[in-house]
């Protein structure tokens, strides 16, 4: 197979790349890049239509490099942020798919051990229930931010997993959409996890998160299966702090006993034998006579199970919440 050099699209790039202030478009980085992928395809035995729909009429993206670039370090509150994720929309489209899948959801159960909620609030955050669109070719996607060089093997690895993904399940990778960061699908998977996790859910012999609800369910229940789901634990329980409570205490990385956060005054605290850590924020008061809110989480093991898909704890918080709206009035 002959080096592909791109001229004319990468004169493109170059028009488009001023345009987004992304500097001047190094045309021979740009095809060292195709000529390594392609060189990488060929030795790992990816099909060559699947190479050549990837390296012929690649395409840089100057959006992405700005998006990677300018990331928002605006930090919103955990009950701003839990305003922003959990709204009544939301739960209600979760209620309404838990009556469109019934089957699907309880077959995930089953088989996975995790309760149709969970599977639901994972959903509706990572995509809206699917309603998310993706805006970019993944490949194209990869290629730019292989470029940009800031994670150059991390993408790099993503892409060829990509490739053999498309190759194994006949998928058209032209047709493989995702966000600007490379995640793609229901639950918004990168390629790497999706070859680690992924399922055939409708029995197809194919696993196409993007098209197929069956395999996106099942690639989930799947993930959160290896990840150590206990599906007869809560996820959080909420709770009261008491006055001039040590919010040191209270980043979640603190792992007690529930015996030693009643202890030390928190309101709420079950009498279980279980060990939890402790999610707040303490509001500040504006004026002498206003309320402190001394809200806080307990978080148990399946939390944490939850940050190894999203190692956030406002996310982690969002998804328990999620699932326990869209629970309410199923049972």
């Amino acid at each position: 197979m002959k080096k592909i050099f791109i001229l004319f699209i990468a004169y493109l790039i170059y028009i488009s790349s001023a345009v987004a202030e992304t500097g001047q478009f190094d045309f021979d980085r740009w095809n060292n890049i195709l000529n390594q992928i392609q060189d990488r395809a060929v030795a790992e035995n990816i099909d060559d239509h699947i190479i050549n729909d990837t390296i012929q009429d690649a395409s840089f993206i100057p959006k992405i490099v700005w998006r990677d670039k300018n990331q928002s370090e605006f930090k919103l509150t955990m009950n701003g942020y839990l305003s922003r994720m959990i709204n009544k929309n939301r739960i209600n489209t979760g209620k309404e798919m838990r009556k469109k899948y019934p089957t699907l959801l309880n077959k995930v159960y089953n088989k996975y051990g995790i309760q149709p909620y969970v599977i639901l609030a994972f959903w509706g955050l990572e995509s809206n229930y699917g309603q998310y669109k993706a805006h970019y070719q993944l490949s194209d996607a990869f290629l730019t931010l292989i470029y940009e060089g800031r994670r150059e093997q991390f993408f790099t690895e993503q892409l060829i997993a990509l490739m053999k993904i498309a190759d194994k399940n006949k998928l058209d990778i032209k047709d493989v959409y995702g966000s600007w960061a490379g995640a793609m699908g229901h639950f918004q998977f990168i390629p790497t996890t999706l070859t680690s996790y992924g399922v055939d859910g409708n029995g197809d012999r194919r696993i196409d998160i993007i098209h197929s609800v069956g395999d996106a369910m099942f690639s989930a229940g799947n993930y959160l299966h290896k990840l150590g789901w206990n599906p007869h634990e809560k996820i959080v329980r909420k709770v009261t702090l008491p006055e001039n409570f040590d919010i040191g205490l209270c980043d979640g990385k603190t792992k007690k006993p529930l015996s030693y956060w009643d202890d030390i005054g928190v309101i709420g605290v079950p009498n279980a034998n279980m060990t939890a850590g402790l999610i707040c924020e303490m509001t500040i008061p504006q004026e002498e006579d206003s309320v402190i809110n001394r809200t806080a989480y307990l978080v148990y093991p399946n939390f944490y199970r939850i940050k190894r898909w999203n190692n956030s704890n406002y996310y982690a918080l969002a998804v328990a919440q999620l699932a326990e709206e869209i629970s309410s009035g199923n049972h």
